[in-house]
């Protein structure tokens, strides 16, 4: 995998770690999670800055943006209890198969 794919991969978990925080802080009330929510999104963006050396800046954010989303989803199913109605669980799967068909037909990927 090249190592900008690493860059995006982790810019997309500490993303993910930011959003999931920014839910526990209950509007920034809390602390910790607070705390986490600005350092998650400081690194997010850090990451997100040195992949945009290698990818043009919407490849990248489209595959981060919709990872992002996927893993949001399945953490606000599994860790809050959020629901998925059918239209939602089309959306994602819609999200899914565009990162891929960027990812695998596209020559701007950087692959």
């Amino acid at each position: 995998m090249p190592l900008h794919y690493v860059y995006l991969v982790l810019a997309v978990i500490a993303e993910t770690i930011g959003t999931t925080a920014l839910q526990a802080s209950q509007q920034f009330s809390r602390f910790w999670p607070s705390f986490l929510v600005i350092v998650a999104y400081g690194i997010a963006f850090y990451l997100l800055a040195v992949t945009l050396r290698f990818m043009p800046v919407g490849i990248a954010y489209a595959i981060w943006s919709g990872l992002g989303i996927i893993f949001i989803a399945i953490i606000g199913f599994t860790v809050f209890g959020q629901k998925l109605d059918l239209p939602a669980v089309i959306g994602l799967a819609l999200i899914i198969f565009g990162i891929l068909i960027i990812h695998v037909f596209s020559a701007t990927s950087g692959h």
